[in-house]
């Protein structure tokens, strides 16, 4: 049996960020106990000594698990899975790892330039070029439903991983950032799998982009 932690995890995140919704996420599909503490980026609070000395990136988010913390989504991902999860979610095969990898440093590069960048543009007035934002997202979308629509059900395996995980909050919200899933069925229904999962929670949804 994966093991339980002794307390409840803390998760320091804002509740707008997908990269703090895929690990608010992967905690419940756990079934893990966890408290969030919101952190005011708009306030500037991940500059403040006390969150620098959990981050010295100040960034969110970060984890507190019984005294480890661990900052970074993706290392958080494969923190929890390591710790928590099952074989599945973090598969230890050298081929499958190496896919689940590679989805993640998807997760940390096209998809963070692409849809999530188009987003914050959006939902957070950031000054960033939209347009190359939303064509590099959909560059991404098409290389993610010629994999999906080939008969796989997941990105990296038969069963869901983290790889999905990371690449599901920034993805599902795309429309918010002026992105649209229409011309993809076969990621529309990844999402509808991942939406399916027991435990699943989405992420807060903001009026705006294609969603307003």
């Amino acid at each position: 049996m994966p093991a339980r932690p002794n307390r409840p995890i803390v998760l320091h995140r804002h509740e707008l960020s997908g990269h703090c919704h895929r690990v608010e996420l992967f905690l419940r599909l756990l079934g893990l106990p966890y408290e969030c503490v919101s952190v005011d980026l708009k306030g500037g609070e991940q500059r403040r000594a006390d969150f620098l000395a959990l981050n010295p990136f100040g960034q969110v988010p970060v984890i507190e698990d019984d005294g480890v913390v661990v900052a970074d989504s993706n290392a958080i991902l494969v923190y929890l899975a390591t710790r928590y999860g099952n074989e599945e979610w973090l598969p230890r095969g050298a081929a499958q790892a190496a896919q689940v990898q590679r989805w993640l440093s998807v997760a940390a590069g096209a998809l963070a330039f692409g849809a999530a960048r188009a987003r914050v543009v959006q939902v957070f007035g950031a000054a960033y070029d939209p347009a190359e934002a939303i064509e590099r997202a959909h560059a991404l979308l098409r290389v993610m439903e010629s994999v999906l629509g080939a008969g796989q059900p997941f990105l990296a395996a038969a069963h869901p991983t983290i790889a999905d995980i990371a690449l599901y909050s920034y993805t599902a919200h795309a429309p918010e950032g002026n992105v649209s899933l229409e011309p993809y069925p076969a990621v529309r229904a990844w999402l509808a799998r991942i939406e399916a999962l027991p435990g699943f929670a989405p992420m807060r949804a903001c009026a705006v982009g294609l969603a307003a």
